[in-house]
């Protein structure tokens, strides 16, 4: 049996805003990845250390400038962001 690809969701930030996270993170569940969504306000160095300690394959959101390959802005279909994942998780 093949291990489910793992998804952190994260919403960093002050905001409360977190409709966007929810949205993807629902859509990622239904397309059958094991999401985990670590909540509002949360910072960069909370986010690492839980994609670390929850041993993820993807990270959402992160930044192109740190080598990250792919960001999803508001918009984007959650059928976009679904097959970017399955096609570039190796």
């Amino acid at each position: 049996m093949q291990r489910r690809i793992r998804v952190l969701v994260a919403k960093p930030g002050l905001d409360g805003h977190d409709r966007g996270a929810k949205v993807v993170a629902r859509a990622l569940r239904d397309a059958g990845f094991e999401v985990i969504y670590t909540g509002l306000r949360q910072t960069p160095e909370q986010i690492a250390e839980a994609a670390l300690e929850e041993d993820v394959n993807v990270v959402a959101p992160g930044l192109k400038q740190a080598g990250v390959a792919e960001i999803f802005t508001p918009g984007t279909s959650t059928a976009s962001i679904v097959e970017f994942i399955k096609a570039n998780i190796k």
